[in-house]
């Protein structure tokens, strides 16, 4: 029995890709049951992450990985907002230490084993009018096979204009789209048409054109869900925000 058990242990290790961590159901698919992974974690030859989740001992565990399993328990979930822009090389000023900004469709709490080695903040938000099995214009990063869900650079700063006045600095966020004047407008149409959120349309499209941006002579407002002719204002900490129709 200790035999078969080693070999299993063996056939495991040699086909575990570093840094990646398993659930009790990637597990089984490898043959090794659930009470089996339990014997492995006491004797030391697994390490017991939270329930149902593994890692090699002494492993360093890769963030990649990592969040391709939190999709699978997740909603919608993704790299999004600043953390996305980052990714794909906006930002106006670079973080000490950066949080990762990760977005879903579903309430949610990230496990404590993820955030005690990547620092990051979750958002439940629904931005746009979307399946949460397929956000629109968040796949995977740089189109790679096996990467994690990256928002793309438009969705990303949509998703940090749709966070003014709630916890996103106006000022910050202005400059970051001053630092996306390369933004696709095809892309930005298409996000902005199935945007459920007035403020973000507006907002998007105040700084575009205050800031002489490529993209926003291309966008037509007629055809952007802009709202009604009233102005939206909304009063926060860093003062009264005031977006015209």
């Amino acid at each position: 029995m200790a035999t078969i058990e080693r070999t299993k242990l063996n056939h495991l290790y040699t086909h575990w890709i570093p840094g990646t961590p398993l659930t009790s159901e990637d597990l089984a698919t490898r043959g090794i049951s659930a009470d089996l992974a339990v014997h492995y974690a006491r004797a030391g030859w697994l390490t017991r992450l939270a329930r149902g989740v593994y890692c090699r001992p002494n492993e360093v565990l890769q963030l990649h990985p990592c969040l391709l399993l939190l999709e699978r328990a997740v909603d919608g979930l993704h790299v999004g907002g600043k953390s996305s822009l980052d990714w794909y090389g906006v930002r106006h000023f670079v973080r000490q230490q950066p949080v990762l900004e990760l977005y879903g469709w579903t309430a949610a709490k990230l496990p404590d084993w993820f955030t005690e080695r990547f620092p990051a903040e979750y958002h439940r938000k629904r931005l746009f009018d979307e399946a949460p099995s397929a956000p629109l214009h968040a796949g995977p990063l740089q189109k790679r096979s096996g990467a994690p869900r990256v928002s793309a650079p438009e969705r990303g700063l949509l998703e940090v204009l749709s966070e003014v006045g709630v916890r996103q600095p106006l000022q910050e966020a202005r400059e970051l789209a001053e630092s996306a004047y390369s933004m696709r407008a095809d892309v930005l149409r298409e996000l902005l048409q199935h945007c459920t959120s007035v403020k973000t349309v507006r907002l998007c499209l105040q700084l575009g054109r205050e800031l002489s941006l490529p993209w926003a002579a291309k966008l037509d407002r007629a055809q952007l869900p802009t709202g009604s002719a009233r102005a939206w204002v909304s009063r926060s900490a860093n003062g009264l925000l005031v977006l015209k129709p």
